[in-house]
């Protein structure tokens, strides 16, 4: 993990220092600033936009998965475009947009489930589901050893 974080600071500050050489310091920062400006904007609009999805699909039964899962990723969108650099605002307007924020949660999703059920299966072995019910399995035989012989009453 430092290793990424590494990178993200040697790239953030190479975007920085390209950015800076062609159209110089004042224009950077302004960009900088105009780059957090436009991103909370769209934040908002898009958070907004979740919340509402949200909110209807929870109250007409259905499960809110998607919606939830928008909503988490707006505001992690949000919160890069906030933090300075150009990777990190490229990257959260990526999240921002539904297109690619689409994508962005059939892969969370995805490593969300392949976790859930690693972790789960670690702690208590494989688990079956059916129709969203964990199905017991039968008991496995006991390690303890078995003594053959036979009842004797009397």
């Amino acid at each position: 993990m430092a290793v990424v974080f590494l990178l993200y600071v040697i790239a953030e500050v190479a975007a920085i220092w390209a950015v800076g050489s062609v159209v110089g310091v004042l224009g950077t920062i302004g960009l900088l600033i105009a780059g957090a400006f436009v991103g909370s904007w769209l934040a908002r609009r898009e958070g907004g936009k979740a919340m509402r999805a949200f909110m209807a699909t929870a109250q007409s039964g259905r499960n809110p998965e998607k919606e939830l899962t928008d909503g988490m990723l707006v505001a992690l969108g949000g919160v890069l475009i906030m933090v300075p650099g150009f990777v990190s605002d490229v990257l959260g307007l990526l999240i921002l947009a539904p297109p690619t924020r689409s994508v962005a949660r059939r892969f969370w999703l995805r490593r969300a489930e392949k976790r859930a059920v690693r972790y789960a299966n670690q702690r208590r072995g494989p688990v079956m589901v059916v129709d969203s019910e964990v199905v017991a399995e039968e008991p496995r035989p006991s390690n303890h050893p078995v003594i053959e012989g036979r009842i004797v009453e009397g």
